[in-house]
């Protein structure tokens, strides 16, 4: 009997530990963000948005649509904003600005080199980064959606 509740016990904590580290609900939830393009952007002034580039998402290992643009707004900022973008929702997803011209695999990724954007807001619907002002954005030629849990290119949108 005290055998039988030992496997009882174990078999909840390795439930319990899976469920967080693997999140499977992820898989059937969507997270959606539908924010518009920043107000000061569309204010109407002599030195309106310019954009700086843009790219179209591809699939890696998951089916990632919409594109990816850098702006710099009438206010000296710069914003990456995603449109009609769509992919997986997954643990700990980030934004990438990734230094190799495209990605097609984990590694290109990783031993390229990247700056960390931040956390995906949602995989469903446009969305808005605003990047740091002393941001070289000449290193970075490509975004890329990762799963930092498990070391996984989601998909990249080339710049260009």
């Amino acid at each position: 009997m005290k055998n039988r509740k030992l496997i009882l016990l174990a078999a909840v904590l390795v439930t319990g530990i899976s469920w967080f580290l693997f999140r499977p609900e992820r898989a059937f939830i969507n997270e959606r963000v539908n924010e518009s393009f920043p107000a000061e952007a569309t204010a109407a002034t002599a030195t309106g948005p310019m954009k700086l580039s843009e790219g179209t998402f591809h699939s890696v290992s998951h089916e990632t649509k919409g594109t990816a643009s850098i702006y710099r707004l009438a206010d000296g900022s710069t914003v990456l904003r995603f449109a009609g973008f769509e992919t997986s929702n997954g643990p700990d997803v980030q934004v990438y600005l990734g230094k190799a011209p495209d990605a097609s695999d984990n590694d290109t990724v990783t031993k390229a080199g990247f700056f960390h954007v931040g956390a995906l807001k949602g995989n469903v619907g446009d969305q808005n980064y605003t990047l740091p002002a002393d941001l070289d954005l000449s290193q970075y030629r490509s975004v890329t959606i990762w799963c930092r849990r498990f070391g996984v290119n989601f998909g990249t949108a080339p710049l260009g």
